[in-house]
C-alpha cells in the first residue's frame, strides 16, 4: 500500500479530534456495530476532560489502495515542545481553522513550524454549518497568514475544503452535497506525497516521541527514513553529533493501525513505528544499523520558559488525604516525567526536599501537578517564576508572549489599559465583525501570569486570550502583583459559619462553613492591600440574654473556588498552593506568624 504521512494542526476546541474520529469511522477501522469513544484520541482523563490534546499521538486509517499515518498535534503552544519534532515526520499537514475565530495563535505557532519545513498544507474551513460562520473571511485570513509567515508560491496554492466534523461531512465548495468525509480523503491522496526515503539504503530512523511502557520498558516512535528492520536485529543509537549512546537487539517493533499498535515482522523505509529495546536513547537521537556512522539531522528542543518548586506537603493537615508523600517518591516520580516529557527539566533546589522543575508554561506545569494528585501525591507547590537569560553582552533576556485578544467593543479599553501596566506593547487592533474586535500584544510571559481570571472578569466571560511564546526580549522592568493582601487563619479547627459571616465585609471568602483549617493558612483575599489575621473558628456568643427579635440565620455568599491553574497563578512569592488528591489550599510559605514578621524585616533590611 502507498504511504501518507500528514499531521492535523488546530487551535484548542477547533474540532481536530472530532475530525479524526470521523475519519477513523468513514475508513471502515472499526466494526459497524463497534462501540467508540467520543473524541478516541483523546486519550487520557485529563485531555477528554478539558478538551484538549496533551501529548502528540499517530493513528493510521486505510482508504482504498493508500495507508494513511495521521498525527494528531498538540493545539496548545506548552505543549509545543512535541510539536516542533513530530512535523518532521510528515509530508504535509492538514490546517484546520474554525469558521467563525479564523487562525488562532497556536495555530499560527505550528503552521510557522511546517512552512519552515516547506510542508504544503491543506486547509480545512471546520464547523462552516455554524450561523456565524464566515468562511471567505477565514480563507483571507489564511492567506495574509501564510503571506505573514514567508510561504512560498506553492504553499500559497493551497487547496480549501470546508467541513463540519461534528456533522460528518467535507466538501470542496459550500454549495457541493454534505454527504460524508470522502472529499477531504481524496484530496489528501492528491495533495499529500509519498515519502521520499532510500528503500535499499541502511535502516535509519529519527526518534521523535519517547513513552515507557510496564512491559516493553522505552518505547521510540519515530519515522523511518531509510532500509528495513525487523524484530531482533542489533541496532545502535547516535547523539544529534554522532557519538554512540548504546548497542542494542530491537525486542518488538509496533506498528498503528487505527487506535491500535499493534506489533509487525518489518518496518519499512517512509513508515512511522514504534521501537522496544532501548534502554537510553531519547528524543532527537537517531535509531540505526550498526553499520551508519552519521546522525540524522534533527531539531533542537526549545529551552523551558518557566519553572516552580515542587516540595514535600508540610501542612498540619498533611498525610490525611494522599497516600504518596515523601520527597524521595516525588522525586522519583518527576525524574520519571522528566524521561518521558522532554520539554520538562527536574533539578534539585536550594530548598529542603524541595525541587525546580521548569517547562513551557503555566498550563504545561498545572497538567503535571494535576497529574500527581490523582495518582495521590500531596505536594506543596511555589508559584511559577520565568527564566531568564543573558546575551554575549550580559544583558538579562525574559521570553516573551504573542497575545491575541477577542473582546466585545466595549472591553477594548480596559484590556489594553490592563495590558500595558503589565509591560504589554500594542501591535494590532482591528474589528473583526458582530461587534467584537481583535487585539495582538506583545507581553513578557510574568506579565500574563494569573491574569486569564482578571481578564474574564474583566471581560465578563465573553473575551478570548490566546498565547503562544516569542522569543526572548531585553527586560522590561518591574511589573506590578497582586494588589491585594490575603485573609490568614490563626487558628486549627473548623471555619464557623457565624465568623464567616462577619469576616465577608473584610473581602471574599475562599472556603466554606466547616472546612478544615489551620493557622497560616490562606482563607479569603482582603479588601485592603495588606494581610490581615483573622480567627474564623469564632462562635457566636450563646448566653440566656436576647435582645428583641429572632435570630436570622447565617447566610453565606458562595466562596471563590480555585481551578488548580488559577490558584498557582494566584499566589505571590511568600504564599504555597497545598495540593492533595481531593482539596486545593492557599497557605503562606511560613505558618508561623512570628517567623513570618522576621522574614519580612530580613527583606526589608537587604532590600
Amino acid at each position: 500500500m502507498a504511504l501518507r504521512n500528514l499531521a492535523i494542526i488546530a487551535h484548542v476546541d477547533h474540532g481536530k479530534t472530532t475530525l479524526v474520529d470521523e475519519l477513523l469511522k468513514q475508513s471502515g477501522t472499526f466494526r459497524e456495530n463497534a462501540a467508540v469513544a467520543e473524541r478516541a484520541m483523546d486519550s487520557g482523563d485529563l485531555e477528554k476532560e478539558r478538551g484538549i490534546t496533551i501529548s502528540a499521538k499517530v493513528t493510521s486509517v486505510e482508504w482504498e489502495n493508500d495507508r494513511l499515518n495521521i498525527v494528531d498535534t498538540p493545539g496548545h503552544a506548552d505543549f509545543g515542545g512535541e510539536v516542533e519534532r513530530i512535523l518532521s515526520m510528515v509530508d504535509s499537514v492538514v490546517l484546520l481553522v474554525d469558521a467563525a475565530e479564523g487562525p488562532m495563535p497556536q495555530t499560527k505557532f505550528v503552521t510557522m513550524k511546517a512552512l519552515e519545513l516547506g510542508l504544503k498544507p491543506i486547509v480545512v474551513v471546520n464547523k462552516a454549518d455554524k450561523p456565524d460562520a464566515r468562511c471567505d473571511w477565514v480563507v483571507d485570513q489564511v492567506f495574509d497568514l501564510f503571506v505573514a509567515l514567508d510561504a512560498s508560491e506553492e504553499q500559497l496554492e493551497f487547496p480549501v475544503l470546508y467541513a463540519s466534523a461534528k456533522e460528518g461531512w467535507a466538501a470542496e465548495d459550500l454549495d457541493d452535497p454534505r454527504e460524508n468525509m470522502h472529499p477531504l480523503f481524496a484530496k489528501i491522496v492528491e495533495h499529500v506525497p509519498t515519502p521520499d526515503v532510500d528503500e535499499d539504503g541502511d535502516f535509519t530512523m529519527l526518534a521523535t516521541t519517547l513513552d515507557a511502557d510496564p512491559y516493553l520498558g522505552r518505547i521510540l516512535t519515530g519515522r523511518v527514513y531509510s532500509g528495513k528492520v525487523t524484530p531482533g536485529t542489533t541496532i545502535k543509537a547516535l547523539t544529534p553529533d554522532g557519538e554512540r549512546i548504546e548497542q542494542v537487539r530491537i525486542s518488538k517493533i509496533l506498528a498503528f493501525r487505527g487506535l491500535k499498535r499493534e506489533p509487525i515482522e518489518e518496518a519499512v523505509a517512509g513508515d512511522i513505528v514504534s521501537i522496544a529495546g532501548l534502554a537510553k536513547a531519547t528524543v532527537a537521537d537517531t535509531i540505526c544499523a550498526t553499520e551508519v556512522e552519521e546522525a540524522l539531522p534533527s531539531r533542537p528542543i526549545s529551552p523551558p520558559t518557566m519553572s516552580m518548586t515542587i516540595s514535600v506537603n508540610d501542612s498540619p493537615l498533611a498525610g490525611q488525604d494522599g497516600d504518596k508523600l515523601t520527597s524521595r517518591m516525588i522525586q522519583d516520580r518527576l525524574e520519571k516525567e522528566a524521561e518521558v516529557n522532554i520539554a520538562i527539566r527536574v533539578t534539585p533546589s536550594e530548598a529542603k526536599d524541595a525541587l525546580e522543575v521548569a517547562g513551557r508554561g503555566e498550563l504545561q506545569l498545572g497538567v503535571l501537578i494535576e497529574t500527581l494528585r490523582r495518582e495521590g501525591f500531596e505536594l506543596t507547590v511555589g508559584p511559577p517564576r520565568v527564566l531568564f537569560q543573558k546575551d554575549d553582552n550580559g544583558t538579562t533576556l525574559e521570553p516573551m508572549e504573542e497575545a491575541q485578544v477577542d473582546v466585545d467593543d466595549e472591553f477594548t479599553g480596559v484590556v489594553v489599559e490592563k495590558m500595558g501596566l503589565r509591560k504589554g506593547e500594542m501591535t494590532e487592533m482591528t474589528p473583526s465583525g458582530g461587534g467584537k474586535t481583535r487585539i495582538k500584544f506583545i507581553i513578557p510571559s510574568r506579565g500574563l501570569i494569573g491574569y486569564q481570571s482578571e481578564f474574564l472578569s474583566d471581560t465578563r466571560g465573553s473575551g478570548i486570550l490566546s498565547r503562544m511564546f516569542h522569543g526572548f526580549a531585553e527586560y522590561k522592568g518591574a511589573i506590578p502583583g497582586r494588589r491585594e493582601g490575603v485573609l490568614i487563619s490563626q487558628e486549627q479547627g473548623k471555619a464557623a459559619p457565624y465568623a464567616l459571616f462577619n469576616l465577608e465585609d473584610r473581602g471574599k471568602m475562599f472556603i466554606d462553613a466547616n472546612i478544615q483549617v489551620y493557622g497560616g493558612m490562606i482563607i479569603g483575599e482582603h479588601n485592603k492591600g495588606q494581610d490581615l489575621e483573622v480567627n474564623p473558628l469564632k462562635g457566636k456568643q450563646l448566653t440566656n440574654v436576647r435582645a428583641s427579635g429572632k435570630d436570622d440565620a447565617v447566610k453565606l455568599t458562595p466562596p471563590v473556588r480555585f481551578s488548580l491553574e488559577e490558584a498557582i497563578s494566584y499566589i505571590q512569592q511568600d504564599e504555597r498552593v497545598e495540593v492533595t488528591p481531593n482539596f486545593i489550599r492557599l497557605r503562606k510559605a511560613l505558618l508561623d506568624p512570628n517567623d513570618r514578621k522576621r522574614a519580612k524585616r530580613q527583606m526589608a533590611a537587604e532590600g
